[in-house]
């Protein structure tokens, strides 16, 4: 029998309440280049029907691999059945073709006899699935491991970010154990990613054109090209954003791109990281452990507070975008600085320019120091009108209420709130005219924003914000790697992220 540690490390996982939709997805996979599928029989209306949909595929196949399940729903499966009849599908499965079997550690403790007769016709994958929580990982191997089996699953539900790190290292803590390990949901995504790495034997992905069968899948195409998990080493250095929320940033696709252009073994990875979850997201750092990682809303601030080292910039702005860890210590800069500074200074001299910053949060505090310090005469509009007094007086700037503003006229105009950006994508700041020449709105998700439609449609000159994001991603990967950033690259992977984030926003898909 082929070893499990022998298969891809991408396990398709197909669950669907018909036998011919089941095929027909099968086949479908197979068509894209998937030899490595999980048929769910328990998710069919009649899951003995599963069977012969395995012997079909496979005698059309016969390089594909199948993996059997048929989950109780008393462990969280659809299976009303009783145990026998479940290791009865199991068995036509495995008389079908089926090369591996999942069976729950419930079921393997109540007919152990059965699942090692299993074992000597097909690979067990022993499973034990947790949906509320992720705990003791070490007590939870002991229970699984007295039972004998090819490989040991174990899937937890990641609550807070360091449930990836105590799920992961279970693998890398046991090395010679052939173990599959991942945590669900959004905040578990990150171990899907990275379990491989880790030492995991491979890892779940949802079929291309449907839902997955368990929170945070997503599909195999995806975690081959974008995250490239089938070339990452042992030793790849790992990578993040953290924000929340993460699941629309396009920085994942940007640098993955660029590690894969320098033809550098890394991996950058999206954290969804709550306000409160900040410190126990440092702790997930420390152990995995991270390189680097960037840093966006709303962590820009406190994020401060956990890092040894801070430039004196970044300082002086008060929010850091960019961190990584050196000499054993986490060291912190802002590179939104010059990404507003960079852009504008195409455009127009800054030095004496009329400036309205609009935003009082971690971004407009970077681009207010960045526009000072290059002696533009900068005022500050936002929705807090004393957040814009102490940031106004933090950078010498002037204060204004939005009437002002809007009374007025400058050179340029910096946008640096979160209005406009995606999901809210019909939110201006400024209802009417808007008082600016050059118009910069720092939201590049959507591309082009109401913003700076309402600017083109007044004749203004615009600067989109993937021009800020993509000059500060490159300094970000600069002092990350030491490298020169593929700048034309990293362009073009942006620009293909957010086409493929406007389809899917046009289509309703997740």
């Amino acid at each position: 029998m082929q070893p499990l540690g022998s298969m891809p490390r991408i396990c398709v996982a197909l669950g669907f309440s018909s036998a011919d939709r089941l095929l027909e997805h099968a086949r479908s996979e197979v068509e894209a280049g998937e030899t490595f599928l999980e048929f769910r029989l328990d998710h069919l209306d009649h899951p003995e029907r599963g069977v012969a949909a395995i012997r079909t595929l496979l005698g059309e196949s016969a390089d594909c691999s199948v993996v059997a399940t048929c989950r109780r729903r008393q462990n969280h499966g659809r299976f009303n059945g009783s145990v026998e009849e479940q290791i009865r599908i199991l068995e036509a499965a495995v008389e079908a073709g089926a090369r591996a079997v999942d069976v729950e550690i419930e079921t393997a403790e109540s007919a152990g006899a059965r699942v090692e007769i299993l074992r000597g016709r097909a690979r067990v994958v022993l499973s034990y699935h947790n949906f509320e929580g992720t705990p003791g990982m070490e007590a939870v191997l002991r229970r699984m491991t007295r039972i004998p089996a090819d490989a040991y699953k174990l899937v937890t539900t990641a609550r807070k970010p360091s449930d990836n790190s105590r799920v992961l290292s279970l693998a890398r803590l046991h090395p010679r154990m052939p173990l599959v390990v991942l945590g669900m949901g959004e905040t578990g995504f990150p171990s899907r990613v990275l379990s491989t790495v880790f030492g995991g034997l491979f890892t779940y992905a949802a079929p291309r054109s449907a839902e997955g069968t368990a929170a945070g899948q997503v599909c195999a195409r995806q975690l081959r090209q974008l995250y490239r998990i089938e070339k990452l080493g042992r030793g790849a250095k790992i990578y993040a954003v953290i924000a929340d929320p993460v699941r629309h940033s396009i920085s994942p696709a940007v640098h993955n791109r660029a590690f894969q252009a320098r033809r550098i073994d890394a991996v950058y990875v999206p954290f969804l990281v709550q306000p409160a979850q900040l410190r126990d997201y440092m702790t997930a750092a420390g152990n995995l452990p991270v390189a680097g990682f960037s840093v966006t809303i709303p962590h820009k601030q406190r994020i401060m507070r956990y890092l040894d080292v801070i430039d004196p910039l970044a300082r002086r702005i008060g929010a850091v975008n960019t961190v990584w860890r050196k000499a054993g210590k986490w060291r912190g800069t802002n590179t939104d600085a010059e990404g507003v500074r960079t852009p504008l200074g195409r455009h127009l001299r800054l030095a004496k320019s009329s400036v309205l910053l609009v935003g009082n949060g971690g971004a407009a505090r970077g681009a207010a120091f960045a526009l000072a310090d290059a002696g533009a005469k900068v005022s500050i509009v936002g929705r807090s009108v004393d957040r814009v007094r102490a940031l106004a007086k933090a950078c010498g700037a002037e204060p204004l209420l939005r009437e002002q503003a809007e009374a007025r006229h400058f050179d340029a105009l910096v946008h640096a709130t979160p209005l406009g950006m995606t999901p809210n994508v019909d939110d201006c700041f400024f209802a009417n005219r808007i008082p600016a020449d050059v118009v910069f709105d720092m939201v590049y998700n959507p591309i082009e924003t109401v913003l700076l439609r309402r600017a083109r449609e007044q004749g203004l000159t615009v600067i989109r914000g993937t021009e800020m994001f993509l000059e500060q991603a490159a300094r970000q990967f600069e002092i990350w790697t030491g490298e020169t950033a593929p700048r034309p690259v990293m362009e073009k992977a942006a620009m293909e992220a957010l086409a493929g984030h406007s389809e899917s926003a046009m289509t309703g898909s997740k």
